[in-house]
């Protein structure tokens, strides 16, 4: 397998750490980062120990060099960017949320498809070996068959006055944001799309929402239950109850061995399952391998695109879609004060 050349669209401090977290990886190389503007991208490129750096998004496109990008632009700009990097044959690890509707979302993996590139959503935790443990213990049916799920992020949001979280027209809000996350657990577990949905938001004055929590719906009477904020305390955990026992995890994008955290300020994530459905049988712990989330997505994506892996990439394409379409579903919820149809 060849090392993947990635370019990053856009100078957001996110890159900075995944530049840094994928830097010793054997599977990718980012060289270049674009900026609309040629002096940061500059800044940029100096300070992340970079290559090259382009004034233009266009420009970085259009180098042959480049194989894939990293897009970590706002939310708004996802879709736009991602096709245009299709159409320019470049593979795409995309940040969450992908996209900031199904409509969105569609188009991009039919742009993919067209241009026989791969695109990805990235959540760092999708790729943690704890995950992949997780999944593993779901589809051996050791558990059962789940039918409640769990899940929450949230966290203080940082810088307020001007943190682009809270701008409508670049897809802020916590459920965009820290929604999207517990949204994709819940996505994982339940292995498909709710049918109905129901939101309740509380509001601020930019037209974002600040918080939100939402009760999903499925089929067979199986139910999830979602929260998410900007204004509280870092919370992160998902239950996932089966018919046969349960599971309690913290999904965590970025892990550590090192009781107490690392250097990074990566720390340890908790994996416990519970075999049975009494509440005198203990929780076992699950040991995992650690490590960058970032790294695990980008080492992934690079196999995906080696091996031209068209199974994964229709997996994660149908989990992707019905994410924003639960998403838009979700958010309309809030806004109307109904249930809505996913």
């Amino acid at each position: 397998m060849h090392q993947l050349n990635i370019g990053v669209l856009g100078a957001a401090n996110i890159a900075k750490q995944f530049i840094r977290d994928t830097k010793h990886s054997s599977s990718i190389k980012v060289t270049s980062v674009a900026s609309r503007s040629k002096e940061k991208s500059l800044i940029f490129a100096k300070e992340t120990g970079l290559d090259e750096s382009y004034g233009s998004y266009e420009e970085l496109l259009s180098t042959p060099s480049i194989q894939a990008i990293y897009l970590p632009l706002p939310n708004s700009m996802h879709a736009e960017w991602a096709i245009k990097a299709a159409q320019a044959g470049k593979h795409i690890l995309c940040e969450k949320p992908l996209a900031l509707g199904i409509n969105e979302a569609r188009q991009m993996f039919d742009a993919a498809r067209r241009n026989n590139v791969i695109l990805l959503e990235s959540f760092p935790y999708y790729f943690q070996p704890q995950t992949h443990q997780m999944l593993s213990i779901l589809e051996s049916g050791k558990i059962g068959n789940v039918r409640f799920v769990q899940s929450c992020f949230g966290f203080t949001l940082p810088n307020p006055q001007n943190n682009i979280r809270l701008n409508p027209d670049l897809g802020g809000g916590a459920l965009l944001d820290a929604g999207s996350y517990a949204l994709s657990l819940i996505r994982l577990a339940m292995g498909e799309a709710p049918t109905h949905v129901t939101a309740d938001s509380t509001w601020v004055e930019s037209g974002v929402d600040i918080n939100t929590v939402a009760t999903l719906f499925y089929p067979n009477g199986r139910r999830a239950q979602l929260s998410c904020a900007m204004d509280a305390a870092n919370y992160r955990r998902a239950t996932i109850s089966a018919t046969g026992g349960t599971i309690d995890t913290e999904y965590l994008n970025h892990t550590s061995g090192e009781l107490g955290g690392d250097a990074l300020g990566y720390l340890t994530s908790q994996l416990r399952v519970r075999y049975g459905t009494a509440n005198n049988i203990p929780f076992e712990a699950v040991q995992s391998d650690t490590g960058s989330g970032f790294l695990f997505a980008a080492e992934a994506f690079a196999k995906m695109v080696n091996t031209n892996d068209k199974k994964s990439f229709e997996f994660y394409a149908k989990t992707s879609i019905d994410n924003a379409a639960t998403l838009e579903a979700l958010a309309n919820s809030a806004k109307q004060q109904k249930k809505v149809e996913v």
